[in-house]
């Protein structure tokens, strides 16, 4: 059984820099590391809690862990974020299509996402706003302001209440989707055809996405940059097999805007840099490691190229890893509460020594899997997670 002789934010950032901390740090509730409102109603069930499930995001159907559980599961993190500005009035409205109710969201941008009200179990794009748009209507398209301050009210007394009152690490929600804000602007095999036979079409919308999270985390991190411990930003650029386009074009088209924007936040804060990609994504841990990020998330070990070892020999000296605690596609839905138990402790082996490893799910724990599991798994990080 783990021995703590750490502060929670003590032990993340000995991991986050690579070092030994007490214990490997457990973080739970984040936009890539949280876990569904159906699966967190049945934990709740399991538990013999009861308490209203708050929602976090609306699109990814997550669910807000409350302090209780957060305790319960000895999480090391906590969460500060962002808001929508004053001026954007969101919010979920019902519509009927073709005989079937839908719950609708269109955020800042003009995208719409939407799912079925007898099916809710996530959001999917119902509309890209710029899928016919020419060169010339996305230089006039009217993109939000990142640095509207109205995005920033409250944040800083939050961030502030956490870091004298508590004892864990603070982390921002996700940002700084450069990339993957381009398709869901312009539908995903459209901007496959632009990155192949468009290429001034494909940098002007990134620099317009670049410079909009450039702006917001210019005002952002001048409200938490000196208080929080972890900036999430990310794209997704891989998928199952490998990467979801040519590396080439990533090198040429995209690293440039990344490294842009993580350069910036480093002159803003000395808050370690997260970033978020699915998928077989090894070809591009050196790239993210030029670009100056300092976490990989979530490690998605069931896939081509991530078996951990490997990753924590050839990558483990240069980044460090959150998540990778157990195959969240073939092995926690499925396997026994015992069979989950040493998978945990198995991939702790690979990841935890020499530090640089926060344990976390592959993503995030989605509706349907046992919440018997979901103990294990958590219980497990902190049965294997302690340093001799």
């Amino acid at each position: 059984m783990a021995r703590e002789t750490m502060t929670s934010r003590e032990r993340l950032l000995k991991a986050v820099r690579r070092e030994v901390p007490d214990r490997v740090p457990i973080d739970l509730g984040g936009f890539q590391t949280g876990i569904h409102r159906s699966a967190y109603a049945a934990l709740l069930e399991h538990l013999g809690w009861q308490e209203e499930i708050r929602i976090l995001d609306p699109v990814q159907q997550l669910a807000r862990p409350s302090e209780e559980v957060l305790q319960r599961f000895r999480v090391d993190t906590r969460y500060v974020c962002a808001h929508g500005p004053d001026s954007f009035k969101g919010g979920i409205v019902r519509n009927e299509r073709d005989g079937r109710a839908w719950l609708d969201l269109k955020d800042e941008f003009g995208i719409v996402w939407s799912m079925p009200e007898d099916r809710p179990l996530y959001m999917d794009i119902s509309r890209h706003p710029l899928a016919h748009a020419t060169i010339d209507d996305i230089r006039a398209c009217p993109f939000p302001r990142g640095d509207d301050p109205t995005r920033f009210t409250g944040v800083r007394e939050q961030a502030l209440e956490l870091r004298r009152r508590t004892p864990y690490a603070i982390c921002t929600g996700i940002g700084g989707v450069v990339y993957e804000f381009c398709w869901y602007l312009r539908g995903l095999e459209q901007w496959f055809v632009d990155l192949m036979e468009n290429r001034p079409l494909c940098e002007v919308l990134l620099d317009r996405m670049a410079d909009y999270w450039v702006s917001f985390y210019t005002a952002f991190l001048k409200e938490v940059g000196d208080l929080v411990d972890v900036v999430m930003i990310g794209d997704d650029l891989a998928g199952q097999s490998g990467p979801l386009f040519s590396p080439a074009i990533y090198r040429e088209l995209v690293k440039p805007r990344q490294k842009r924007l993580v350069q910036h936040i480093r002159s803003l804060t000395n808050a370690a840099i997260w970033y978020h990609t699915c998928g077989a994504c090894r070809t591009y841990i050196p790239e993210l490691i030029d670009n100056g990020v300092d976490i990989l998330n979530p490690v998605q070990i069931g896939v081509k190229g991530m078996a951990p070892a490997e990753l924590k020999r050839e990558f483990g000296s240069r980044i460090a890893f959150w998540g990778g605690g157990i195959d969240s596609q073939h092995v926690l839905p499925f396997a026994t509460p015992a069979e989950v138990r040493e998978h945990v402790r198995a991939n702790l082996a690979a990841f935890k020594p020499g530090g640089g490893y926060v344990f976390n799910n592959v993503h995030n724990i989605q509706d349907g899997v046992p919440p018997e599991n979901i103990v294990a798994l958590f219980d497990a990080a902190w049965e294997f997670g302690a340093y001799d």
